[in-house]
């Protein structure tokens, strides 16, 4: 674990070029499909587009090979970027269990959540944020089952003396599945309270113009009986 020298290979080149290759078309995706939502929505989408790039494709495969045999035994190209994080995490290319099964949970749960979140925010749906909240949580309890465990028994798997696999691979990489989803999440918490004050002054209006109604109507029915 004191690997001190950056090992920066064609294969780590080509993973960290097709990440930026994701990222660039989830943007493109968010400001011509949702070209009417607002700019914090655009980001949003964008981030959720990349979030299901990154489930569907690279994970998805991941999961495949470690359900059949190991990232390590096998020589298929789609293994190849998880051989490289295995660098930095070893439990990646040995088919740990706690690891491959919140895999599972995040191609088959988190990656559609995802998908259906994007439906939602497009299509102005009640829900949007029930979802959102969801999506949140399940990224956020992954990313914790993931490092937790790990921690708890000393990082004995884990490469820290390497600036690429340390900064790179497992802080930055998992670090924006914890950053974003808890900024979607006070936006959530924020659209609602701003909606639920929204909802209240309308009630307090309508009570006001109702309860001014009948107290015209009162005065011109006795008025009238005068």
């Amino acid at each position: 674990m004191g690997n001190e020298k950056t090992v920066l290979t064609q294969v780590s080149i080509v993973s960290l070029a097709v990440t930026a290759v994701y990222a660039f078309g989830a943007f493109i995706f968010a400001y011509t499909v949702g070209k009417s939502q607002s700019r914090i929505d655009k980001l949003i989408i964008a981030w959720l587009v990349f979030d299901a790039l990154i489930h569907f494709t690279l994970e998805g495969p991941f999961v495949y090979w470690s359900l059949v045999s190991t990232v390590e035994k096998s020589t298929h190209v789609t293994s190849q970027v998880w051989k490289e994080y295995a660098l930095a995490d070893r439990r990646w290319g040995i088919s740990d269990p706690t690891i491959v099964s919140l895999e599972i949970l995040t191609v088959f749960i988190t990656g559609p959540l995802a998908v259906w979140l994007i439906f939602a925010m497009l299509k102005n749906k009640t829900y949007r944020h029930f979802i959102q909240i969801v999506l949140c949580v399940c990224e956020l309890y992954g990313g914790w089952m993931t490092f937790c465990p790990e921690w708890l028994t000393g990082s004995k798997n884990l490469e820290t003396g390497n600036f690429l696999y340390l900064w790179v691979y497992l802080v930055f990489f998992n670090g924006i599945w914890v950053i974003i989803p808890i900024l979607l999440l006070v936006q959530s918490w924020q659209d609602m309270t701003a909606t639920r004050k929204i909802k209240q002054t309308k009630t307090v209006e309508s009570v006001t113009t109702t309860s001014v109604s009948h107290k015209y109507n009162t005065r011109s029915s006795g008025k009238k009986n005068k």
